[in-house]
């Protein structure tokens, strides 16, 4: 049996959150915990509700969503969060991301698309989206890369993952490269975001890039 997922959609628009409602209650294994209005509220409702997830907009009233995402994720960085917006921009989506959020999804995009990328948040499998790859070198572009950091506690293995995360493969596309089960590989992939204290993929491919992982890639 499946669990189920504890969801908190933070929108200061009635319509919109009615909207994720609808494609939220097509998963039976998705449970809509509650609401929130404005970034303070939905930092107070992340402790008083501890969801698994959140849809979090961006753009919120008093804090907004980028801000939020920061503060939730520094007291609660297990909740996964995933920034909803009408605006592809790509900035304030990296922000967000580099702030904590596992991902993003457009507003306009698809619908049919929200549960299974929901879904891959959850199994913490969704691959780096190439704009914000680029995004990542562009920031780095200027920045000298430490060539090697021999004092991280990391495995040759662990090594091995972030390596690969780091260039967008999936859990999948992992596990077929090293001959290893997908489920070899989020055990992987956990142990590497408590070592480093990251929050998702993104953040591993920021540290991958700082530490010079990449360099021969």
């Amino acid at each position: 049996m499946e669990s189920h997922v504890r969801i908190m959609i933070v929108d200061d628009h009635p319509m919109a959150r009615e909207g994720m409602k609808d494609i939220l209650n097509e998963e039976k294994t998705f449970n809509i915990v509650g609401e929130a209005t404005t970034g303070k509220e939905a930092v107070e409702q992340t402790e008083a509700l501890m969801p698994d997830l959140i849809l979090m907009d961006i753009n919120l009233p008093d804090l907004n969503g980028m801000e939020a995402t920061r503060l939730i994720k520094s007291k609660y960085p297990y909740v996964k969060i995933v920034m909803v917006t009408v605006s592809d921009d790509i900035v304030d989506l990296f922000e967000s991301i580099k702030n904590g959020a596992q991902g993003y999804l457009l507003k306009h995009v698809e619908h049919d698309s929200w549960i299974p990328y929901l879904k891959a948040i959850m199994n913490d499998d969704v691959q780096i989206d190439k704009p914000i790859a680029k995004q990542i070198l562009q920031e780095f572009s200027n920045h000298h890369l430490i060539a090697e950091n021999k004092r991280d506690s990391l495995s040759t293995r662990e090594r091995e993952i972030l390596t690969l995360v780091a260039n967008g493969l999936t859990n999948k596309e992992i596990s077929f490269r090293l001959e290893i089960s997908e489920y070899t590989v989020k055990n992987h992939l956990k142990n590497l975001f408590q070592k480093l204290h990251l929050n998702n993929r993104v953040q591993l491919a920021k540290y991958a890039y700082e530490h010079g992982y990449l360099r021969d890639s």
